[in-house]
């Protein structure tokens, strides 16, 4: 074959050996479908909706007293893995506004995500201080007890006597359902 490694590689092909006779090639698939491109593309749409929800947490700081939608900024769907990451990202915020968590949860029905989505909106509300879902942390305490570990830990570390009282109150309803070892973390945490 008179094509080098070079040439194919130049020439957006991929090699693939099938037998002895000598190397064969096929067509590379295009940038837009291989699987770096697309985790590249979903991970700049996430810094994307981050600098979004960050104009719009500072839009609520200063005009607290004016409503705001979330009609004033298009906010994309994103999937499971992109939400963990943008909660992730949002969690580096010194402060959000109660009015900017809202509409975080409305806009991805955060309640209703899986346990990963879940477990960061829960570290949003306890490190916010936002006291409308506290029942999003109880019940997640409740539903993925393992998981909610940390949850506790963090609860009892903001010193905060009515977050404190939630994660005493949410171990005292489940203790009986937890597994033993977890059940003597939680508990040494907590008292």
């Amino acid at each position: 074959c008179a094509l080098t490694r070079t040439h194919v590689q130049q020439q957006n092909l991929r090699w693939k050996v099938k037998d002895s006779r000598g190397p064969k090639y096929e067509q590379k698939p295009l940038l837009e479908e291989s699987s770096a491109w697309t985790e590249n593309r979903l991970t700049s749409q996430v810094k994307d909706e981050v600098r979004k929800w960050i104009r719009l947490n500072q839009r609520n700081k200063k005009c607290s007293k004016r409503k705001r939608t979330q009609d004033e900024v298009r906010l994309e769907k994103l999937l499971p893995d992109q939400l963990v990451l943008l909660l992730e990202s949002l969690l580096e915020e010194k402060t959000l506004q109660p009015r900017t968590l809202l509409c975080l949860e409305k806009t991805y029905c955060l309640r209703e995500q899986d346990a990963e989505v879940q477990h960061r909106w829960c570290e949003l509300i306890v490190k916010h201080k936002y006291s409308a879902a506290y029942r999003d942390v109880e019940q997640f305490l409740q539903d993925h007890q393992a998981m909610g570990v940390y949850l506790y830990g963090e609860l009892m570390v903001n010193k905060d006597a009515t977050q404190q009282q939630l994660a005493r109150k949410s171990f005292a309803k489940i203790q009986e359902q937890m597994d033993i070892p977890t059940a003597k973390v939680v508990r040494e945490m907590l008292f």
